[in-house]
């Protein structure tokens, strides 16, 4: 998953910045002057002027000019005075306590069927915090919907330790819920055709294997390759995730020659194997929003309906999280981890004893990967240790990893873990350059998806059971 440092979310602020300028807002705090960093004088300012938003007085114009001034206040601020920002909206127009009451006792003293519905209706506003109403209005307002979206970004990196942040995080991420439903979105094709700023995102939200030029892109958007895209109609130029599928000839096991530009392309109309390599979720702010399982399903219908001599649906995924869950069974937990000849094999390679630093050692070689005296002790080793980590290792019912634990929910099974298929640099370092294909045989996805979902069951397949 894809997320952006604060640089890249000053630089679309200062955007949605200028956008409102030039939509002739209204007088606000900018036109008075704020300090950066909100102090407590400016803080009773902004309260009036959210204030004089939520009383929505002069129509709907004056409302959005007031909901604009309001972003461009936020947007004139550094880091501490945004979260001062946001902690005003948290503690000052949170739910009111004494109004919560009111209403339940109206309810309780409710004497007819008119009045409990009077009552529960008040309970039902009363129950809905202010700063919602202020927050819905950017919904109304030009790149409204992307402001509060990276808002919710920055909020995510100040709400960590803090319980009313979340509470105001939880907020913004139910009216975001609501207005990314999967209804509304829109799937597209992306090409070599689409508008370069467009392809300029694409190379700046990749989160799975980074876009070194615009060959390699090029390449990737070939004749035997789709790369489809949600969005959503009020951010039509800003991808929401995008998925890119090769189509092959046979299930690939290794990254760097399905990305090789120097390969010869392939004929779709040959094709067997769709195969899913990158899925990238473009926008911090969206987290937990929840549209990605929805991409798979709607691009295999497309393929089938425009390629239906495909027969495999199949991924190319990474295992983030593998190393380090291998080096959490060093200090002494290795006994549970490693097997008698395992034990031996490593000490008697490196001088070691403790198997988890023998692995360590062995994997800081140079040129590790490419010494038939390293890796006829590792693969074995790795493969196993790895299948035990996708298939038993859990957090509660769910998969610890993430990856796995995303297709196992849309249906996925574990079918293959493939050794050294991405010795990129941050494949070694996540996985030891270990990837898994996860299968989604279509007449077993729903099955698979209750098993998973119902009971927490992993569904593997043949070769991933026999390394268990």
């Amino acid at each position: 998953m894809n997320e952006h440092a604060p640089g890249i979310l000053d630089r679309t602020l200062r955007r949605f910045r200028r956008a409102w300028r030039l939509g002739g807002t209204g007088s606000g705090l900018l036109k008075d002057g704020v300090a950066p960093d909100l102090p407590d004088a400016d803080a009773d300012r902004l309260r009036r002027q959210i204030d004089a938003c939520l009383e929505a007085r002069g129509g709907q114009v004056s409302a959005r000019a007031r909901g604009a001034d309001l972003g461009e206040t936020y947007l004139v601020l550094n880091p501490e005075g945004r979260r001062r920002f946001l902690e005003i909206l948290a503690r000052d127009y949170d739910v009111s306590t004494e109004s919560v009451d009111a209403a339940i006792v109206a309810r309780q003293e409710a004497e007819d069927e008119v009045e409990l519905r009077r009552a529960e209706s008040y309970l039902r506003e009363a129950l809905v915090p202010p700063r919602v109403k202020l927050l819905s209005q950017f919904n109304e307002l030009s790149q409204g919907v992307k402001f509060l979206v990276d808002l919710r970004a920055e909020l995510m990196m100040f709400a960590a330790e803090d319980v009313r942040l979340q509470a105001l995080d939880s907020d913004i991420h139910a009216l975001l819920a609501s207005w990314f439903d999967i209804g509304f979105l829109d799937l597209k094709r992306i090409t070599w055709e689409t508008p370069a700023t467009l392809l300029e995102k694409l190379i700046e939200y990749e989160a799975v294997h980074a876009i070194r030029s615009w060959d390699d892109l090029k390449n990737r958007l070939g004749d035997d390759r789709r790369c489809y895209a949600y969005f959503h109609p009020h951010m039509p130029d800003e991808p929401l995730i995008f998925v890119q599928v090769a189509l092959v000839e046979g299930m690939s096991d290794n990254v760097q020659g399905l990305l090789d530009e120097n390969a010869p392309p392939g004929d779709p109309e040959d094709a067997d194997t769709a195969i899913f390599y990158s899925i990238s979720n473009c926008h911090l702010g969206l987290a937990g929003v929840n549209f990605g399982n929805f991409l798979i399903k709607r691009v295999v219908d497309d393929l089938v309906r425009d390629l239906p001599n495909l027969k495999n649906f199949a991924t190319l995924s990474p295992i983030p999280g593998f190393r380090d869950w291998v080096r959490e069974h060093s200090n002494g937990g290795q006994m549970t981890l490693f097997e008698d000849d395992e034990f031996q094999s490593l000490e008697t390679i490196t001088g070691v004893a403790d198997p988890v630093a023998a692995i360590e050692s062995l994997l800081e070689q140079p040129d590790w990967m490419n010494r038939m005296d390293l890796t006829s002790v590792l693969e074995p080793i790795l493969m196993r240790l790895c299948a035990q980590y996708l298939v038993q290792s859990r957090d509660g019912q769910r998969a610890r990893n993430r990856v796995a634990h995303f297709h196992l929910s849309n249906g996925a099974r574990i079918e293959r873990i493939d050794w050294l298929a991405d010795t990129a640099p941050r494949g070694l370092a996540q996985s030891a350059g270990l990837m898994v294909n996860y299968l989604y045989k279509l007449e077993e996805i729903e099955r698979n998806h209750e098993a998973y979902t119902g009971k927490g069951e992993v569904t593997a397949g043949p070769a991933v059971k026999k390394l268990l």
